[in-house]
């Protein structure tokens, strides 16, 4: 107990009977994340636009976020199987690169839509659920690209300011809700998406131009998930917690 008679706040690494959505958990970041709060104990269910392995150890739900038609009626169905969700982790997201000249309009669209637009659909889809229990939590997964500009990246890079700013405009107006609302801006992290490019002489290169000269591990985020999701959020909304290994000073 504090002097105060008040109980200490500790980082929750159970979340045993609590139940935890993650998007983009087919593969990748995603998956790492949806395999984190299994080993705390959490129910997941995994959403994607396609599954390709057939083992992934938790549910796995069909669910193209840059269609808002389909997260309504997929949100709805699932709420109404299961009528308990605590936590929300956006992790799906696109990379679509090229200079302005050579970008199609096409890949500017599909990056906005997934990465930016697919986080605000699912928002409006679970605001009833958690606006009902007056509790929840909403993890959205950013980058430090949202602040630091990235050459060819022009695209993905608007997409996840728009993340960090629809974060903030949200956690404000759902401040009376209960939920809490807030995102992670990692840095680079090694995975199949970009895994080649880290490989080829230019990838190493940039390597060498971070202050600590590596790549984050895939786990990189798990300790900043934990306290995001869990009560240690208790005063805690509308901030970007940004986990980048050092990789924007």
């Amino acid at each position: 107990m504090r002097p105060d008679g008040g109980a200490r706040m500790s980082i929750q690494m159970d979340f045993t009977g609590k139940r935890v959505w993650v998007t983009g958990a087919a593969r990748g970041i995603g998956e790492q994340i949806a395999r984190h709060f299994l080993t705390q104990g959490a129910e997941v269910v995994g959403f994607d636009r396609e599954f390709t392995n057939p083992d992934l150890p938790y549910p796995c739900v069909t669910l193209d976020i840059s269609r808002p038609e389909q997260v309504e009626a997929v949100c709805r169905q699932q709420l109404a199987e299961n009528p308990k969700l605590d936590v929300l982790v956006n992790a799906a997201g696109i990379l679509r690169m090229g200079n302005t000249e050579d970008l199609s309009v096409d890949d500017w669209h599909q990056c906005i839509n997934v990465n930016a637009s697919g986080a605000f659909y699912l928002f409006r889809a679970v605001l009833p659920h958690f606006k009902a229990q007056r509790s929840g939590a909403i993890v959205s997964i950013g980058s430090n690209a949202a602040h630091v500009p990235r050459t060819q990246m022009a695209a993905y890079c608007a997409s996840k300011a728009a993340v960090a700013m629809m974060t903030k405009g949200l956690a404000r107006e759902w401040a009376r809700s209960g939920v809490a609302v807030n995102a992670i801006c990692p840095g680079y992290i090694e995975t199949e998406i970009n895994s080649d490019w880290f490989h080829t002489e230019g990838g190493q290169k940039q390597i060498k131009g971070f202050p600590r000269r590596r790549l984050m591990d895939e786990n990189a985020l798990d300790a900043a998930l934990t306290m995001l999701a869990g009560p240690a959020a208790r005063f805690i909304t509308g901030t970007l917690v940004t986990v980048d290994d050092g990789q924007s000073l």
